[in-house]
């Protein structure tokens, strides 16, 4: 049985030739075509080059912001108890695991730090009655609020933060070889003008 002829491949010693092809010179090889290639190996040196620093500063920066950030919530911030003023709406599901993720809004009543009785909305559990005692985070405001930020939240921010940064560097210098190529080919364009109006009268026959 005959075999189906298999597609061609390319040598792979071709394949680096293809790539810096720009480098060699070749009579067919322009002086912008050596700029492109020069712009861009010079881009993707700097693009390495600054990555791991503006990722570690980057990093850095965010890491004591969100820590003096977590500081300032412990000072301002105080956990208490809240008591249920109505029952909580009951899940369609219960026991599901996504009736015990589900939280609604109710209306509890709370001590603020200074002292003070006060009401509020804050979300709970599924299916609790009124005069369930929960624990609730309230700002020295009154104001029910989130808890100080955590350890791993902070590390989390600031690696979000680094990512950022890191995809940051990368568009910028796509952007720039992108601008510079394109500005090459305007140039490429006028020049192909300007000869093709000194070619032209040549290829013109008179009537």
């Amino acid at each position: 049985m005959a075999r189906g002829i298999p597609p061609a491949q390319p040598p792979p010693e071709e394949l680096p030739r293809v790539m810096l092809w720009r480098m060699r010179r070749n009579p067919l090889r322009r002086r912008t075509d050596l700029w492109e290639a020069w712009i861009g190996l010079a881009l993707l040196v700097v693009v390495l080059a600054t990555t791991p620093a503006a990722v570690f500063l980057t990093r850095d920066t965010a890491h004591r912001h969100y820590t003096q950030t977590a500081r300032q919530q412990a000072q301002t911030r105080h956990e208490t108890t809240a008591v249920l003023l109505h029952d909580a709406p009951r899940h369609p599901e219960p026991g599901s695991a996504e009736a015990r993720k589900t939280r609604y809004p109710v209306e509890v009543r709370f001590t603020d730090p200074n002292g003070q009785v006060r009401t509020a909305t804050t979300e709970v559990q599924p299916q609790l009655s009124a005069g369930s005692t929960i624990y609730i985070w309230a700002s020295t405001e009154g104001k029910i609020t989130d808890p100080p930020l955590t350890a791993e939240q902070i590390r989390n921010r600031s690696i979000g933060w680094a990512l950022v940064a890191a995809t940051a560097v990368h568009a910028t210098g796509a952007l720039a070889y992108g601008t510079a190529k394109r500005a090459l080919q305007r140039r490429n364009l006028a020049a192909w003008d300007a000869a093709w109006a000194k070619t032209a009268p040549r290829w013109t026959t008179s009537p």
